[in-house]
């Protein structure tokens, strides 16, 4: 029996970290200097899942790192503010111009209903 080549040593820790912070698979391949192979074949024997699966759940704490930090700045700028209240509450500032036109055209109406009644 031939023994292949010893397996490629990968720190898990550091692969976690490049997870959260979103880095492609091919700063993944420079970063451990080792084959999209090689990575796959370590992402199977320590979490028993594909690269793309383990990197899907492990990107999350990334995503609330980004998040928080995002809340954190909000609190002094306002341009962050408005763009977390446009993404996350779905505001936009068409929305509230759209609302006062509608306001307008409804006085507009009340308006025209009530001399058609003189």
């Amino acid at each position: 029996m031939t023994a292949g080549r010893p397996h490629k040593e990968i720190n898990q820790s550091e692969f976690e970290k490049l997870c959260a912070l979103q880095c492609s698979m091919r700063e993944f391949l420079f970063f451990f200097d080792v084959s999209d192979k090689t990575l796959s074949d370590w992402c199977r024997r320590t979490y028993d899942m594909k690269f793309s699966e383990i990197f899907a759940l492990k990107r999350q704490k990334g995503l609330i790192s980004l998040r928080r930090l995002q809340f954190q700045l909000a609190e002094k700028s306002p341009a962050m503010a408005i763009f977390l209240g446009k993404n996350l509450l779905g505001q936009s500032d068409k929305d509230d111009w759209q609302r006062r036109q509608d306001e307008k055209l409804l006085k507009l109406k009340e308006r025209k209903a009530e001399q058609e009644d003189w």
